[in-house]
Order: C-alpha cells, then sequence, then structure tokens
C-alpha cells in the first residue's frame, strides 16, 4: 500500500481568497492552477482544496447544493480536472473536502424530502414533530447557537441540523443515504482525487430515539452547547459502520486517503477509534 500522507506536508487552499483569474473580486480553480509552480516550490507534498462545490455559501461553502458540481464562481469541473492533472504534473497529491454529514436546504434532495412525508425522498433527512405545546422533539442544540431543529412550514415538522438552520442533517440511518454518499465518494475518486478531509465525521448519525442529552453537570462554560453531554447528536456507535464502507470504497483505490474531522469532548481518544483497526479512517 502507498502510504504517502504519512508525514506528509499538505497545504490548505481556500479557493475564494487564493488567487483571482479574471479580476472579479473571487478567487477561482484556475488562479489556483496558475500558482500551482509556486506552491510545489515550497516543497509541499500536496494540496486540500476547501470547498468548491455548488453552494448558496451560508457557511462558506460547508453547505453543499450539488455535490458534483463546481460552484460557477470558482469555475467549472472541467477547471477542476485541468487543477488535478497539472498537481499531478508537479508531484503533488490533491485532498479535497467532503460534507456528508449535511446539505445545503436548498439541495434537491432536501427540497424533495421537505415537499412530502411520502416521496421517495421523504426519509433522507432527519424529521420530527413536535411536542404537544409545539416545542422541538428534544433539547439538542445547534453547534452555532440555538436549538438544533428548527420548523419547516411546507412540511409541518422539525428537521435536524447540528450546524446553520440552512444545513440540514443528512439521515444516515436510511441505506439509500449511505449509498448516495459512497457514490459521491466514487465520483471524485474516479476523477483522480487522492484523498478526502471528511468534515465533522462523527456527526453522520443520530440516536433514532432522539433521546434528550443529558447535562454534563458542570456550569463554568461559554457557550450553552458545552453544557450538555452530547452524546446522542454525535458519535453515535452505527457510525462506524458507515466508516467501514467508506474505507472499503477507498481501498479499491491505490494510495486514496482519508483524514478526518473529529469534534469531541475527547478528541484523541476519538480520533484513536475511528483510525485503529480494519474498516477505520486512515487518519484524523
Amino acid at each position: 500500500m502507498n502510504e504517502w500522507w504519512k508525514g506528509a506536508v499538505i497545504y490548505q487552499i481556500y479557493p475564494r481568497s487564493f488567487f483571482d483569474s479574471n479580476n472579479d473580486g473571487v478567487g477561482d480553480l484556475p488562479g489556483i492552477v496558475d500558482k500551482l509552480d509556486y506552491v510545489a516550490r515550497l516543497g509541499v507534498d500536496g494540496i486540500w482544496l476547501s470547498p468548491f462545490f455548488t453552494s448558496p455559501m451560508r457557511d462558506f461553502g460547508y453547505d453543499v447544493a450539488d455535490y458534483r458540481s463546481v460552484d460557477p464562481v470558482f469555475g467549472t469541473l472541467a477547471d477542476f480536472d485541468t487543477l488535478l492533472a497539472r498537481a499531478h504534473e508537479l508531484g503533488l497529491k490533491v485532498i479535497i473536502d467532503q460534507v456528508y454529514s449535511h446539505t445545503s436546504d436548498r439541495h434537491p434532495w432536501f427540497q424533495q424530502s421537505r415537499a412530502s412525508r411520502q416521496g421517495d425522498k421523504a426519509d433522507w433527512y432527519v424529521w420530527a414533530d413536535a411536542k404537544a405545546d409545539g416545542t422541538p422533539p428534544n433539547n439538542w442544540l445547534s453547534m452555532f447557537g440555538g436549538s438544533a431543529w428548527s420548523w419547516d412550514t411546507q412540511r409541518r415538522q422539525y428537521y435536524l441540523h447540528n450546524f446553520l438552520a440552512e444545513q440540514p442533517d443528512l439521515n444516515f440511518h436510511n441505506p439509500a443515504v449511505q449509498d448516495a454518499i459512497l457514490d459521491v465518494a466514487r465520483f471524485w475518486l474516479d476523477r483522480g482525487v487522492d484523498g478526502f478531509r471528511l468534515d465533522v465525521a462523527n456527526y453522520y448519525f443520530h440516536d433514532s430515539a432522539l433521546r434528550d442529552n443529558p447535562p454534563t453537570g458542570t456550569r463554568n462554560h461559554a457557550r450553552p452547547y458545552h453544557f450538555q453531554q452530547q452524546i446522542h447528536n454525535r458519535s453515535r456507535p452505527e457510525t462506524l459502520d458507515f466508516v467501514a464502507r467508506l474505507r472499503a470504497v477507498l481501498d479499491r483505490y491505490d494510495g486514496r486517503m482519508t483524514v478526518a474531522e473529529i469534534a469531541s469532548a475527547s478528541p484523541i481518544a476519538r480520533s484513536i477509534e475511528y483510525t485503529q483497526g480494519r474498516g477505520r479512517l486512515h487518519t484524523a
């Protein structure tokens, strides 16, 4: 196995602010291509591209509206292919962000899911009825503040969002969702990317019983979010089963890797759990 990532130096590129090739005020993929020789001369082993997918940009591109397209502000898929080819010519590996926990509320999947409780995408997101008094189904909090639940006037149910209200959580308990996400991974691997940086990888699953998170028992926290033990809305044991499926996909391609972002009160222990042994991620 080609474990090139061990000890590799990776240069992160945020496309919007890196280099603007057409003077429209926004960095773009052709601009990155223009500067790849400079990046290679720094002596790094690869680049990590922050999200460049089609997005309303409510969270800097981490609210994806189409997993398989480049946002026009950054260029085209052809521009991405050019970038990838040039990077490889220079001996640079290319890692791209993959945001699987949630999508944009503009994603067609969510638009279909909110439209009907009986459609084929009805169960692709995490929906729940209000309590008898109209309040959210449990006490889960958003990482960005407030309840992790927002009321949808069209479907007349609450939907889960561990981050912004514009970032509804996918329902990974649905096998069709898992299959769709693995197809997204294959799409980019087939194009030749060398690895994935997995955004908030321990947020894929939630407690299907929607149990309240218990309190931490301490009060010296700067943010309400940290008054709860985040045991039912993240780091669920089912996540490791999906991780094994994702790793199996990666293993069919030579020299590909994953690096996971893990949000946890015990980040080292949780990272070990996600990377140690067969069927786990490469690094975190």
